[in-house]
């Protein structure tokens, strides 16, 4: 296992040793907020491919139609 330096200012000590109670620790807090930024861009990257699928498929997105499916399921 590696030894890595963070340097974090006196906000971001507070906000980790706030997390590191719930997460056994705080370099299991950062371990687990490196996974979870980890599956965001996952998620981000899958959203963008599927996306590009589907334009590519179905063409461009109507603008018009997004809106009115947002009004009619209150997004």
């Amino acid at each position: 296992m590696s030894t890595t330096t963070v340097r974090l200012d006196a906000d971001d000590e507070q906000l980790l040793d706030k997390l590191a109670a719930s997460f056994g620790g705080r370099s299991n807090a950062i371990r687990t907020a490196l996974r979870n930024l980890a599956e965001d861009v996952d998620r981000h990257e899958a959203l963008g491919a599927f996306l590009a699928d589907w334009q590519r498929d179905a063409g461009p997105v109507n603008e018009a139609d997004v809106e009115a499916m947002s009004g009619r399921y209150n997004l």
